[in-house]
């Protein structure tokens, strides 16, 4: 099973969608191409497909998890674009015989990937000059603020020390900068930007966010789900009484072509 397999309706509710500066990047950097087909890989909901609609003339999501991808496809409905979905692992992604893509974006989904591969895949399957995106930011989890701390505390009461990554995992943090894992690949040419990001959120909000992810999905509870979210909501109306619940947040954009 999925380290998402429950939680695609809460993601596709709650999690953040992308920076309108990052919006603004992207589209930056394929205006003036005739053909600006997307390939997203560990789309998620389809959050950035959504977001680059309008800069883009084709689209093709990949996710694993058929319960994303189907809320993926709602979300994409409709579009005056061109739209596949394509329901495999970014690795296992088959594009069709001559297809080339001239935008990949990546947002917070790398480090579920086996980079490498990753890369060498796109390596056989984008245009000459397109561009490679590795994009996103840390989590309620990693966020350091007072409320924060407090909430990951009583998480960890529950689910234990260590972060999850779905019921029967724990998650490994990648050691390496992904900037030193582009450079290493076909995309070696490596331009970074980060967008600082003030995040307010209500009670409701951060509690359908975390069920929407793998450290804090509502599986990991078991029979103390309900228990979990009275404390959880508790919490959090205390500090957003306090001093609000404010995320204070970097975004970052890796854009890598080839040298």
């Amino acid at each position: 099973m999925s380290e998402f397999a429950t939680t695609a309706p809460y993601y596709a509710a709650y999690r953040p969608g992308i920076p309108a500066e990052a919006v603004a990047l992207l589209t930056e950097t394929v205006a003036g191409k005739q053909h600006r087909a997307l390939l997203d890989l560990g789309s998620g909901t389809g959050q950035v497909p959504l977001a680059l609609q309008q800069a883009v003339t084709e689209i093709d999501v990949v996710e694993r998890d058929a319960g994303m991808l189907a809320e993926a496809g709602k979300a994409l409905a409709g579009l005056p674009v061109t739209v596949r979905l394509h329901n495999a692992a970014a690795e296992l992604f088959s594009p069709p015989s001559g297809w080339q893509a001239d935008l990949v974006t990546i947002c917070r989904a790398f480090h579920w990937m086996d980079q490498p591969a990753v890369l060498s895949l796109l390596e056989g399957c984008t245009a000459p000059d397109a561009i490679v995106v590795v994009m996103g930011d840390g989590s309620l989890w990693t966020a350091r603020s007072v409320w924060t701390d407090a909430l990951r505390a009583l998480i960890q009461e529950y689910t234990g020390p260590e972060r999850r990554a779905g019921k029967d995992k724990t998650y490994s943090a990648h050691g390496r900068p992904y900037r030193e894992i582009l450079a290493e690949s076909a995309f070696s040419r490596v331009e970074e930007h980060t967008i600082p990001v003030e995040r307010p959120w209500t009670t409701d909000q951060v509690i359908g966010y975390l069920y929407s992810t793998s450290f804090a999905a509502r599986s990991l509870f078991g029979d103390h789900v309900e228990e979990f979210e009275r404390r959880a909501r508790a919490l959090l109306d205390e500090h957003a009484g306090a001093s609000g619940l404010v995320e204070n947040a970097v975004f970052s954009v890796l854009l890598a072509r080839r040298s």
